[in-house]
């Protein structure tokens, strides 16, 4: 008997839907853009391959630099997308990234970390913390990237990412820490929007996340219940939210566990009143995004 293989098994509204042979399906395509010279900004960007075995990659974002050569901070990017949508190569990130290196003066690498449901998490926890090991290969100055070697310091190293992206970078400085990673030097952790979990189980994580409770639980979905978190590398968290963004409480949680936990660093916190969920991508003629770019770029200058 022949089988209806177009009977969806799973859908997450605004993410992808399953069919019942494996087909996965995403409501969105946030399209492409080829590296090269962004025309606005002057930052050349070019694309790279950081694990032959699971083709992960990264874009790194060059900033114009005018004047004698200098080392630039190093911000190291993880996108958005509920760990199942989204790339480095979209035209937004493209933007985003080539305004914050310009005008935070750093070189940006954004890490292409595979994606759910075909990769189930902690695929995406795992190729994130890969990327920074990588660019650590280059605190010698002969790592396998020439821009890396000549233009990054990685002493004043930034992790930053938005939703889905910000839970990463916690993650990975987290890591870093309990790991006692060399080869580079943390210095700030930009959260932005983060999705962090919920007391109450959350079946898309679970789903993408088999072996997670989908609740507080789990440490990646709930960092105050992780027995690493004192162990976070970095001088400094910025958390960002925005006022109507369901996972502001979340945001704000988050705040106050990092401040309360004695980890040694500063927090600060930053709230956009009026604004949804990573409003400065979804809404970009709003005049909220200048003050939330300028309290980035304010936060991860370290000249």
């Amino acid at each position: 008997m022949a089988t209806d293989n177009s009977e969806i098994t799973h859908d997450f509204p605004g993410f992808f839907k399953v069919y019942k042979d494996g087909r996965v399906d995403r409501y969105w395509n946030t399209g492409f853009v080829e590296a090269g010279v962004d025309t606005e900004t002057g930052v050349q960007s070019r694309d790279v391959v950081i694990s032959p075995e699971t083709n992960v990659k990264a874009r790194i974002f060059l900033p114009k630099i005018n004047g004698p050569a200098k080392k630039l901070p190093l911000l190291v990017h993880y996108h958005g997308g509920g760990f199942c949508i989204g790339s480095p190569f979209d035209p937004a990130f493209k933007t985003f990234l080539s305004a914050l290196a310009t005008q935070a003066n750093v070189i940006a690498v954004s890490i292409d970390y595979r994606l759910a449901p075909e990769h189930k998490l902690p695929t995406a926890y795992d190729d994130s913390l890969a990327g920074l090991q990588w660019i650590a290969t280059h605190s010698d100055g002969k790592g396998p990237e020439p821009w890396i070697n000549e233009h990054a310091d990685l002493g004043r190293v930034i992790l930053a990412g938005e939703s889905a992206g910000a839970t990463l970078a916690h993650y990975v400085a987290v890591q870093a820490g309990a790991a006692g990673m060399c080869g580079v030097a943390i210095k700030r952790l930009l959260i932005v929007h983060p999705y962090f979990g919920a007391r109450e189980p959350d079946k898309f994580y679970q789903y993408m996340c088999p072996a997670s409770s989908g609740t507080d639980d789990d440490p990646k979905l709930n960092p105050a219940a992780d027995p690493d978190l004192l162990k976070l590398k970095c001088d400094a968290v910025l958390v960002c939210v925005a006022e109507k963004d369901k996972l502001k409480g979340r945001g704000v949680t988050y705040y106050e566990a990092m401040k309360k936990c004695g980890w040694g660093g500063t927090v600060d916190f930053h709230e956009t009143k009026g604004e949804d969920h990573c409003f400065h991508f979804f809404n970009p003629r709003s005049e909220n995004i200048g003050p939330l770019l300028k309290k980035m770029v304010d936060f991860i200058q370290l000249d």
